[in-house]
């Protein structure tokens, strides 16, 4: 098949998944949304609500314990989701590679 020109109109590929499968991604990708919405919420208020605690006891009291290791935990998670190492998400997963150091 020749090289496209740019601007040209292409048949789209076939399908490889079934209208079942397409289903089932579809709603493992709103199932996702919603827990990443609340995820997001819950952890807005524990970091919001720890912040506004220490404003406000800048007079040298200590944050409640409870309060400080919910906002390490809900930080340390949150980096540690965002190392792109781990793939998650809905599909097919690749082959995961050997390790051969840096």
């Amino acid at each position: 098949m020749p090289t496209p020109i740019i601007g040209t109109l292409e048949q789209p590929l076939p399908p490889k998944t079934t209208t079942q499968e397409d289903l089932v991604t579809a709603g493992q990708r709103r199932v996702n949304l919603i827990w990443e919405y609340t995820q997001s919420a819950i952890a807005l208020l524990v970091v919001g609500a720890t912040m506004i605690k220490a404003f406000l006891t800048a007079s040298g009291e200590q944050i409640p314990t409870i309060m400080a290791v919910a906002f390490g935990t809900v930080v340390g998670f949150y980096f540690s989701r965002t190392n792109h190492a781990a793939i998650g998400g809905v599909g097919p997963k690749p082959v995961m590679q050997t390790y051969e150091g840096r």
